[in-house]
This record gives C-alpha cells, structure tokens and sequence, in this order.
C-alpha cells in the first residue's frame, strides 16, 4: 500500500527522455497538454516515462492508492470531479491511457486488451504504486479485470462503472469490429472525424447517444478531444483490437471481489450484462446507480464516489 501524499505539477522529464527499460519512447504530446490551460485539475498532472510511452496522469490526494481508469475515447479528464471527492480519503491516480488525451501513442498491439494491461502496470512500477482499489469505467474496467487475473496489480477490490466486460452479442458482435478495423486502417479518418467534430451539435450527439446528459463544459471537453486527430486514431485503434472472448472465460476465476455499478438509462452497455457477468463468477456483485446514463460518473459524480466509498469501506481498504 502507498500513502505517501505526492507534490503535485509536471515532473522534469524530457520529452525525449528513454524509459528505465531502455525503449525509445513513443512521440510526446506535453506540447498539446500545454496549448490546454483550462484543462481540468491541471495542477495534479504530471508526466511519466514507462514502457516506451509518455504517460499523462493526475495525482492527488493522500491516503491508500485509488487508480481510476477510463473508458475508449475519453481521457482522465472524465474523473474531474469524482477524483477531488475521491482525494479526501485516498492517493488518487488516474492516467490516460495510452494513445488517448496526452499519453503517447503505442506499438499496434499495445492497444489490445493484454496490452494494455500490461502498459499500465509498467506505468505503475514506474510511480512505485500498488492500488487497493480499482475503479474503471466502460473498457477501463476491463483492462483491471485482465490486470488482476494476470496477477499485475492485486487490489482489495475492483469497482465497475458500467463496465465493458463481455463480448458483443447478436449482429452488433459482426459489424462493429471489422468496421473499426477498417476505419483503424485508414489514416484520413481520424482527421476527418476532428474535422467533423467542429461542427455544430456532432459531439454533443455523440454523448447524448451514451444515454448521458452532461453540461456544456463536459461536452466543451469532449469536443477538445475529439477535434485532436491522434486522440480519435488512438480510440479507433483500441476499439480495432479490443477482444473480450478470453476474458469472458477468465473472469469465472477471478477472486477478487467486484463491484458492478450499473445505470438503467445506460444506452452503451446494457445493465443486463451485469447479470451475465454475475452468473459467471461468484465474485461479482451489482448495485444500481438508478436513471442515470453510461457516463453515470460525470452526470453525478457525488452519487458515484459515495458508492466507491462505500464498497471500499466494506473491503476493508478505508475505515
């Protein structure tokens, strides 16, 4: 357990600096970072170099580790007001993950799911932390899943925010993945999705489509995202190479217990799949955070960090 409180603010390392493994480290986007001065808990970011890849990650707070992960195509900035309720308790740690908001971008198979999972162990051997609680949100929870089953990261628990943990079923499981391969594949299309974006009420039915209604300045974030064409190609890439097959069979071993939050208004993952992943390992346990949408923990982050609270109160992490 690490509860050492941290300084916050970028560290010193060079853009081109080389990670203690020795790999070159992938294209820097701290010059992106800077050109955002308004970004949201900007004094908590920092640069780490792990892995090959240029990590963004904000750190706050002080107490047992918490490590949030996002989903595809958001960034930590989804955590902007779940994070600083989270700090009064916790050390908070949430990265971007690789090839999404200003962390570099990986070799192809860094974007799978093992990938992935291991990217983000190298980034935290890197900071020389050992999270009690993990929270993830969408594929961000997948990714912890397959870190614990992998024996990368060890947690008291694992906390689900409509969490992304089975494969597609019926014609959607077809068509999605062969067409963000092809789109993957294609170099113009991620300019041409930022292009789009500038355009008035894209983003916003983007979101919308989710099931979620965020305020202007959650959209305003989105919109910063998606106009970066190398933000879209890092979430086209990880949705390109996303499998979920084998940890559809793995997660009947998971011992760890894992908390899945769900939201009926969820337009994205189906609340029902919590039920599936119930019946799957006897780890598995579901709460409701009632008529919210799939970005539930940007709707109402209060409601979301009570819940985090409370199942780490009942691992035993906190008091």
């Amino acid at each position: 357990m690490t509860s050492a409180a941290v300084t916050p603010g970028p560290n010193t390392l060079a853009p081109g600096a080389v990670a203690a493994d020795s790999k070159p480290v992938r294209a820097s986007r701290r010059v992106s970072f800077e050109a955002h001065q308004d970004w949201p808990n900007r004094e908590y970011s920092r640069f780490v170099v792990a892995g090959g890849l240029e990590w963004h990650s904000q750190d706050m707070g002080a107490g047992p580790t918490l490590l949030l992960v996002h989903g595809t195509g958001a960034s930590s900035h989804s955590w902007r007001d779940v994070a600083p309720l989270l700090a009064t308790r916790f050390r908070v740690i949430a990265p971007d993950l690789p090839g999404h908001g200003f962390t570099s971008t990986p070799q192809p198979d860094g974007f799978s799911l093992p990938g992935m999972a291991s990217a983000l162990s190298g980034l935290l051997r890197a900071m020389k932390v050992d999270p009690v609680i993990v929270v993830g949100h969408s594929a961000g929870a997948a990714v912890l899943v397959r870190m614990t089953l992998d024996d990368l990261i060890a947690p008291e628990s694992i906390i689900s925010i409509n969490g992304a943990l089975l494969p597609l079923t019926g014609v959607p499981r077809w068509v999605f993945a062969p067409m963000a391969r092809l789109l993957a594949r294609a170099s113009f299309i991620p300019r041409l999705v930022a292009r789009r974006a500038e355009h008035p009420g894209v983003v916003e039915k983007l979101l919308a489509d989710t099931g979620s209604r965020l305020d202007r300045a959650g959209i305003q974030l989105y919109q910063q995202l998606v106009r970066k064409p190398e933000h879209v190609a890092g979430a086209l890439c990880m949705m390109a190479n996303w499998d979920l097959e084998s940890l559809a069979l793995d997660i009947a071993g998971l011992r760890t217990p894992l908390h899945l939050l769900t939201a009926s208004g969820d337009r994205t993952i189906s609340p029902a799949d919590a039920e599936r992943v119930c019946a799957r390992t006897a780890s598995a346990r579901i709460s409701s955070l009632g008529q919210l949408g799939h970005l539930a923990h940007e709707e109402r982050p209060r409601i979301v960090s009570n819940e985090i609270v409370r199942w780490a109160i009942q691992s035993g992490a906190i008091p």
